[in-house]
Protein backbone atom coordinates (compact mmCIF):
# COMPACT_ATOMS: atom_id res chain seq x y z
CA UNK A 1 0.00 0.00 0.00
CA UNK A 2 1.31 3.44 -0.88
CA UNK A 3 1.96 6.16 1.65
CA UNK A 4 -0.18 9.28 1.12
CA UNK A 5 0.96 12.67 2.38
CA UNK A 6 -2.00 14.16 4.25
CA UNK A 7 -2.51 17.46 5.99
CA UNK A 8 -5.53 18.08 8.17
CA UNK A 9 -7.74 21.12 8.66
CA UNK A 10 -8.85 21.39 12.27
CA UNK A 11 -11.53 23.42 13.96
CA UNK A 12 -10.95 25.49 17.10
CA UNK A 13 -11.66 22.44 19.26
CA UNK A 14 -8.80 20.59 17.58
CA UNK A 15 -11.09 18.20 15.71
CA UNK A 16 -10.13 17.17 12.19
CA UNK A 17 -12.72 18.58 9.79
CA UNK A 18 -11.06 18.18 6.39
CA UNK A 19 -7.99 16.79 4.70
CA UNK A 20 -5.55 18.27 2.21
CA UNK A 21 -3.64 15.99 -0.11
CA UNK A 22 -1.54 16.49 -3.25
CA UNK A 23 -3.61 16.74 -6.44
CA UNK A 24 -1.84 13.74 -7.96
CA UNK A 25 -2.89 11.61 -5.00
CA UNK A 26 -6.45 12.95 -5.27
CA UNK A 27 -6.62 12.06 -8.97
CA UNK A 28 -5.29 8.56 -8.27
CA UNK A 29 -7.89 8.06 -5.55
CA UNK A 30 -10.65 9.17 -7.94
CA UNK A 31 -9.42 6.69 -10.56
CA UNK A 32 -9.41 3.94 -7.93
CA UNK A 33 -12.98 4.81 -6.95
CA UNK A 34 -14.09 4.74 -10.59
CA UNK A 35 -12.47 1.32 -11.04
CA UNK A 36 -14.17 -0.02 -7.91
CA UNK A 37 -17.54 1.35 -9.08
CA UNK A 38 -17.12 -0.37 -12.45
CA UNK A 39 -16.25 -3.64 -10.73
CA UNK A 40 -19.28 -3.36 -8.47
CA UNK A 41 -21.59 -2.66 -11.42
CA UNK A 42 -20.32 -5.71 -13.32
CA UNK A 43 -20.27 -8.03 -10.33
CA UNK A 44 -23.30 -10.07 -11.44
CA UNK A 45 -22.09 -10.55 -15.01
CA UNK A 46 -21.08 -14.02 -16.06
CA UNK A 47 -17.42 -14.69 -16.70
CA UNK A 48 -15.64 -16.29 -19.63
CA UNK A 49 -12.33 -18.09 -19.78
CA UNK A 50 -9.09 -16.57 -20.99
CA UNK A 51 -9.16 -18.90 -24.00
CA UNK A 52 -12.62 -17.61 -24.95
CA UNK A 53 -11.43 -14.01 -24.71
CA UNK A 54 -8.42 -14.75 -26.92
CA UNK A 55 -10.65 -16.56 -29.45
CA UNK A 56 -13.05 -13.59 -29.59
CA UNK A 57 -10.19 -11.11 -30.06
CA UNK A 58 -8.76 -13.22 -32.87
CA UNK A 59 -12.20 -13.59 -34.49
CA UNK A 60 -12.70 -9.82 -34.34
CA UNK A 61 -9.25 -9.21 -35.83
CA UNK A 62 -8.01 -7.38 -32.75
CA UNK A 63 -5.06 -9.72 -32.28
CA UNK A 64 -3.27 -11.85 -34.88
CA UNK A 65 -4.33 -15.47 -35.31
Amino acid sequence: MRQIELQYVMNQAGEKTAVILPITEFKELLEDLEDLAAIAERRAESTISHDEVVAELKRDGLIPS
